[in-house]
C-alpha cells in the first residue's frame, strides 16, 4: 500500500493505493481507500501538508499490515472422525451478489424507502423485493420456494413467509412508481436510448377452468384452452425493458398500447420517439396518436391484407431499388445465385391512400430471406405429409394455426379416386404456391420522412422484444403462477419484469468490460444464469469461506466488472462481509 495524491484547481486529495498482479499476470493498481482532502485533513489533524503526508503514510502502513495478515496462510484443523454439525447450513450462494450490485446501481433502497413513507408495515420491503428478484433469476418457483431459496444466500432473510404475501399487495399498488423510478435510475448505469420504443403483447395462461374479472378466456399465444392474462411491454432501442402493464385476457391488444404509452410519456419523461410495433397493434387510432408531439411510427404490414391494388404494386417485379442506389431493377432479372445479390436488400416505396394519415408503405425483398422461408416451409411440408396416415386420416388433432396443417385440404375423394366414407385429408399444392408468392418480401407502414435505410433499421431490432418475452417465459418461468388474487398476480409479474431489467443491465456491464479487455467470450443468458446459480461457497467453521464452484473466464469477467472477488482459496468472514458491503454500494 502507498500514498498517492491528486490535485485539482482548488484542492488536493489523499488516497491509499493498492498495487497488485491481476489474474492475467499484469501489474495494476486501484484506489484502496480515500483519506480526504488536504484542507479537511489539515483542519482535523491540526497540521500542515507535511504532517498530513506523514499521517497518511502511517495509515498506509496500518492497512498494509491488515492486508498482509489477511493473506497469511490459514490452517484449518479437520478431523476424519469428527462429524459436521447437525442442521447447520454450510453452503451459500454468492452469485446473487452481482445481481445485488446491479440493484444497488438502480437505487432500489431509495425506491423502497420512499414507498415505506406512504404505508405502515414492519417488514423489510427492500429485502423481500430483492430476494424475489434473485430467486426469479436463479431458481424460479413459487413464493414459498423463493423464500426457501433466500435461506441459501449469504444474507439470510430476516422476514417471515407471510410478510412476502403482504408485501405483494404493496408492490402491486406501487408498480407504476417502481417502474418509472427504475427507468430514471437506470440512466446511472448507461444512458437510455429512447429514440425508438418497441411495443408488443403476450399472454400467460392459468391452469384453471373458471375465469374471473382478470383471468379471462381469450386468444392464447400458446393455444391453450385456459383463462389468460395479457402483458403489454415497452422496450428501448438497446433492448432494455422500459415499462409494462397487465390487462384481462379477453381484452383487445390494440387498446392496450395507448394507456401504457401515455404512462411512459407522463411518468418517465419520454415524449419524443418512434414507435415500432406489429400490424396487429397498429390500429388507425394508435397511428394517429403517434403523429403528434414529435412522435412517429413504423408498423409491420401484412402484404396479404393489403388492398388488391396496393398488393399488386407491392409484388410487381419492376420499380425496385437496392439500398443506397437510385437505379431501378427488375426482380425477375436477378441472378440470386450471385453471392452479392443474395445478400442485398431491395425496396420500393408506395404512398398509401389513408384517410387523415400521411403514410408510406415500404416493401423490402431479400433473396436470403426468401431462401430462409423456403427452407423452413420445405420442412413443414414434409411434416404435413407425415401427419396424414395412408388412409387420409390425421395422426392427431391439429390446433396450432402456424402448424404445417395449414397445407391440408379436406376432400371427399381418396387417393385411389374412390369416394371417402369419412373425412379425408391431402396436402394441397395450391396452398403452398399461394404462400410462396410472398417469400422474401417484408413490409412496414410509416409516417416518417427518414431514408428507407433508417426506417428498415428501426424495424430490424423488433426481435429483441420477442426475446424479452421468451426470457421471462422460459428462463424466468413467469408461469405457472401460484397465486390467485389480482394484486398478487400483478406483483408477481412486476418481479419478473424487474428480474429482466436487472439481467439486461448485468449483461450490458459484462459486455462493456469484455469489449474493453478485447475478450472474445460468448455471453449467453444460459451461461450467465448457470454460472451465478452455481457460484456457491462452503463455510468452514470460524475459519472462512472456500469457493465450491469452477473458476472460468466468465467468473473472472464478473469479478473484474463488479470490482470484488469471491474466488480466493479461502476467504475470512471479515473479507466476505466487506464484499457484501461493496455489493451494496452505488
Amino acid at each position: 500500500m502507498r500514498v498517492t495524491t491528486s490535485k485539482s484547481k482548488n484542492s488536493e486529495s489523499f488516497y491509499i493505493t493498492h498495487s497488485y498482479i491481476n489474474h492475467e499476470g499484469k501489474s495494476t493498481s486501484k484506489i484502496f481507500k480515500r483519506l480526504g482532502t488536504l484542507a479537511d485533513l489539515s483542519k482535523k489533524l491540526n497540521t500542515d501538508r507535511d504532517g498530513v503526508m506523514a499521517w497518511a503514510k502511517e495509515q498506509a502502513k496500518i492497512e498494509t499490515d491488515k492486508y498482509n495478515a489477511e493473506r497469511e496462510t490459514i490452517r484449518v484443523p479437520l478431523s476424519p472422525i469428527r462429524k459436521i454439525d447437525k442442521d447447520k447450513d454450510r453452503t451459500f450462494n454468492v452469485g446473487y451478489l452481482f445481481l445485488q450490485s446491479t440493484l444497488s446501481d438502480l437505487r432500489v433502497d431509495n425506491i423502497t424507502r420512499n414507498i415505506k413513507s406512504r404505508y405502515t408495515y414492519e417488514y423489510n420491503l427492500e429485502s423481500i423485493l430483492k430476494d424475489l428478484i434473485y430467486s426469479r433469476i436463479l431458481k424460479p418457483s413459487s413464493k414459498r420456494s423463493s423464500y426457501n431459496f433466500a435461506q441459501t444466500l449469504l444474507e439470510k432473510p430476516k422476514y417471515e413467509l407471510h410478510d412476502v404475501y403482504r408485501a405483494l399487495s404493496i408492490l402491486s399498488q406501487e408498480s407504476d412508481y417502481i417502474q418509472s423510478e427504475i427507468y430514471k435510475n437506470s440512466n446511472f448505469i448507461s444512458k437510455r436510448n429512447t429514440e425508438v420504443l418497441y411495443y408488443d403483447c403476450t399472454n400467460y395462461y392459468f391452469e384453471i377452468e373458471q375465469e374471473d374479472d382478470f383471468k379471462k378466456y381469450g386468444k392464447s399465444k400458446e393455444n391453450r384452452p385456459n383463462p389468460i392474462v395479457g402483458m403489454g411491454l415497452f422496450m428501448d432501442a438497446d433492448g432494455m425493458p422500459l415499462g409494462f402493464h397487465m390487462y384481462p385476457g379477453n381484452q383487445n391488444e390494440q387498446i392496450t398500447l395507448r394507456p401504457l404509452e401515455e404512462k411512459i410519456i407522463r411518468d418517465f419523461g419520454v415524449s419524443k420517439f418512434v414507435l415500432s410495433t406489429d400490424g396487429g397493434l397498429g390500429s388507425k387510432s394508435n397511428k394517429q396518436f403517434n403523429t403528434a408531439g414529435g412522435r412517429g411510427y413504423v408498423v409491420t404490414q401484412s402484404l396479404k391484407k393489403l388492398k388488391k391494388d396496393d398488393k399488386e404494386i407491392a409484388l410487381k417485379p419492376t420499380q425496385w431499388r437496392a439500398i443506397g442506389s437510385k437505379k431501378f431493377i427488375n426482380l425477375d432479372e436477378l441472378d440470386e445465385t450471385d453471392p452479392v445479390i443474395f445478400e442485398t436488400i431491395y425496396y420500393k416505396e408506395i404512398p398509401l391512400d389513408s384517410k387523415n394519415l400521411s403514410e408510406n408503405l415500404i416493401v423490402t425483398y431479400s433473396p436470403k430471406y426468401k431462401n430462409y422461408l423456403r427452407t423452413i416451409r420445405s420442412r413443414q411440408i414434409e411434416r404435413a405429409h407425415n401427419a396424414i396416415r395412408k388412409d387420409g386420416q390425421l395422426k392427431k388433432q391439429r390446433k396450432n394455426p402456424n402448424d404445417p396443417a395449414r397445407f391440408f385440404v379436406e376432400t371427399a375423394i381418396t387417393d385411389s379416386g374412390e369416394v371417402a366414407s369419412k373425412k379425408h385429408y391431402q396436402v394441397d399444392p395450391s396452398i403452398i404456391d399461394e404462400e410462396a408468392k410472398y417469400d422474401g418480401f417484408y413490409a412496414v407502414v410509416t409516417n416518417l420522412d427518414d431514408s428507407v435505410e433508417d426506417v428498415i433499421k428501426v424495424n430490424k431490432y423488433r426481435w429483441k422484444i420477442e426475446e424479452c418475452f421468451r426470457i421471462m417465459k422460459t428462463e424466468f418461468e413467469a408461469r405457472p403462477v401460484y397465486l390467485s388474487r389480482e394484486d398478487r398476480i400483478n406483483a408477481h409479474f412486476l418481479t419478473c419484469f424487474l428480474a429482466l431489467v436487472v439481467y439486461r443491465h448485468l449483461e450490458f456491464k459484462l459486455n462493456v468490460t469484455a469489449k474493453k479487455k478485447n475478450l472474445d467470450i460468448n455471453i449467453s443468458i444460459d451461461q450467465i444464469i448457470s454460472t451465478l446459480k452455481n457460484m456457491n461457497t462452503t463455510l468452514i467453521d470460524s475459519h472462512g469461506y472456500i469457493p465450491a464452484y469452477t473458476r472460468t473466464e466468465l467468473t473472472n469477467l464478473l469479478h473484474d466488472t463488479f470490482g470484488f472477488n469471491t474466488d480466493y482459496e479461502i476467504m475470512r468472514k471479515s473479507t466476505m462481509r466487506n464484499i457484501i458491503i461493496k455489493s451494496k454500494e452505488k
